[in-house]
């Protein structure tokens, strides 16, 4: 989840009302949107493609939340923040932090194209130090840590979900 919208969360819990937020795009084919709310996502790299069913964070406070408090993270499950920003809109620099996460995770920062912009591999559990995208993006992927590396995903590679769902 991103440092500002974990940020946000806080203090916006600390008054006593909801939740804070990030997350946003990409492009879509073979994929669809589950009866559980899961989504299929495909990251084609030069070893092949490999398939996901991960969660969508579309609202602010989904994307708040993310997976915060989760130890139940699936080798092929994972989190996408999509839309990002939840309002939509042109792609932001993201900064992701790890603050009530206890797992470590690979979180993939994607461009509006689809391509994978950073990762950033096997981050500390309960981390407040920002994970920055480095560049505006469109899209954030949270996969379980080592993931990316254990599968031969890199930067630039395409990663894609149907959008209209």
């Amino acid at each position: 989840m991103s440092f500002t919208a974990k940020a946000a969360l806080a203090a916006v819990l600390a008054l006593g009302a909801g939740a804070g937020g990030v997350a946003y795009m990409n492009s879509g084919a073979d994929t669809e949107v589950t009866k559980d709310g899961t989504l299929a996502l495909t990251i084609k790299s030069a070893n092949g493609s490999h398939a996901f069913t991960v969660e969508s964070a579309k609202t602010l406070d989904e994307q708040a939340r993310g997976l915060m408090f989760r130890t139940d993270l699936k080798p092929d499950g994972g989190m996408l923040f999509w839309p990002y920003p939840p309002a939509g809109g042109a792609p932001v620099v993201a900064n992701f932090w790890m603050k009530n996460t206890p797992s470590s995770l690979d979180i993939i920062y994607i461009r509006a194209d689809g391509t994978i912009a950073r990762i950033a591999e096997n981050t500390v559990p309960f981390s407040e130090m920002p994970i920055p995208s480095g560049e505006p993006v469109g899209a954030v992927l949270e996969l379980m840590g080592g993931r990316a590396a254990e599968l031969g995903i890199a930067e630039g590679d395409l990663v894609t979900w149907d959008k209209a769902k």
